[in-house]
């Protein structure tokens, strides 16, 4: 699978540090807070490994017949000008696909050196994230980032690569250490003028959504989101990533008491004006 990007915002840290568990956006006028819906001392219903083997066994499209596969792709290639589907002697296809990251929380990202950022890359550029990484799959020189808002790479994928993988290889292209069970690929469509999302098993294959629908994006997109399975699972995260998330907190904090603390400053110097204006 190789991956493409189409041009887009550069990585960059955000400066409203915000956890993506206390929502600060979409606030109202009295700053009313939003607090994740957990609670460190209840289990969750479902751990990780029981909702993965249940994704597994929802299954995935229907197969095509050789024939269906053939009619479908002289179908899909009639309709696009480049990036078709390319039809294998063995019966599998390739072709592309458009996925866009929407991730609202900040993600683990390999920290690399000005050393090793001017050396030049061998082989594929993925082996410094494999040894980085410890033995629980998280990396000791990680920093947090917001990956670009609605960026959107573009994966050459085959007919068997699963929904799976294809979290696997992004996160892979922008070294992200974090685990992939924490993100999910969704189809979008467009419909009555609202988007509906649905979340894909780890065992669909994405181009084959793709040969079916058809190429226009209205009636088929893929996002890639975070996880949301009702709630926080916070023994998936690591101690590291805990910590992070109580530092983003605390300057998230700080950043609110300093916004009340000019809102008001505002208004009682808006009050002095009028009394002084009043003032015999």
């Amino acid at each position: 699978m190789t991956v493409s990007t189409v041009p887009s915002p550069s990585m960059t840290s955000s400066n409203s540090m915000s956890s993506g568990y206390c929502s600060l956006e979409d606030e109202s006028e009295d700053f009313t807070f939003f607090t994740a819906k957990t609670s460190f001392f209840r289990k969750p219903r479902h751990t990780a490994k029981q909702v993965e083997a249940k994704e597994e066994e929802a299954g995935g499209t229907r197969e095509l017949s050789e024939e269906e596969v053939r009619a479908k792709i002289e179908e899909y290639n009639a309709q696009v000008s480049e990036n078709g589907m390319k039809l294998a002697s063995d019966g599998s296809y390739t072709g592309f696909i458009k996925v866009h990251l929407r991730l609202s929380r900040p993600v683990t990202v390999l920290a690399v050196s000005p050393e090793a950022a001017s050396r030049p890359a061998s082989g594929s550029g993925r082996e410094p994230v494999e040894q980085d990484r410890t033995d629980c799959g998280q990396s000791e020189k990680g920093a947090s980032f917001y990956l670009p808002s609605d960026c959107v790479k573009q994966l050459h994928i085959s007919s068997l690569t699963t929904t799976r993988e294809v979290i696997q290889g992004l996160l892979k292209k922008f070294l992200v250490l974090d685990n992939p069970r924490k993100f999910a690929l969704y189809r979008q469509t467009h419909r009555d003028g609202q988007d509906l999302f649905q979340k894909l098993p780890l065992c669909e294959r994405p181009l084959l959504l793709r040969l079916i629908v058809g190429p226009d994006p209205e009636q088929l997109s893929f996002v890639l989101k975070e996880n949301e399975t009702g709630e926080v699972e916070w023994h998936a995260f690591s101690v590291p990533e805990l910590q992070n998330f109580i530092v983003i907190l605390e300057k998230e904090e700080a950043e609110r008491v300093r916004t009340v603390q000019q809102k008001y400053a505002v208004y009682r110097h808006k009050l002095q004006q009028a009394l002084q204006q009043h003032d015999p």
